[in-house]
């Protein structure tokens, strides 16, 4: 039996991070249905404490998750947690641009708030290792 997963990132500021790797990787932010969400609130299965405005919209406080517009492609959510990350990444996303493109993609990635942090190559694989803007370690090949 094969299982679907999603990636999941922690983040200290979920819906901004969220909306960076929507810009960077020309995903949709998924929407939140702010009805429910004050329905919820309403009927004290939560409360105001669980829920922000971000952009103008009431949201779920704990999270947001992005989503690719081709089909078959991992669901992303970014989990609020207390802490700043501290230590190198367990696990990271590729972000596979093709050797062409490669450059061209880093320059945007660091224009749109990326940090660069160090280059790589084994053979004929080429790549950067970036960091997004709360430092969580991403390669771009």
């Amino acid at each position: 039996m094969a299982f679907d997963v999603q990636v999941v990132v922690d983040s200290t500021a979920p819906h901004e991070l969220a909306d960076w790797w929507a810009e960077a990787l020309g995903w949709q932010v998924e929407p939140q249905d702010e009805a429910f969400i004050t329905r919820m609130v309403q009927a004290g299965a939560a409360t105001e404490a669980d829920t922000m405005r971000h952009r103008g919209a009431l949201v779920w406080a704990v999270g947001a998750a992005i989503t690719s517009p081709d089909p078959g492609r991992p669901r992303v959510l970014f989990q609020r947690v207390s802490e700043a990350k501290t230590v190198k990444n367990r696990l990271h996303l590729d972000v596979r641009v093709g050797p062409e493109q490669r450059e061209a993609e880093i320059t945007r990635l660091v224009g749109l708030g990326a940090t660069e942090l160090w280059r790589g190559a084994q053979g004929p694989i080429a790549w950067a290792t970036l960091a997004d803007p709360q430092g969580n370690e991403f390669c771009v090949t």
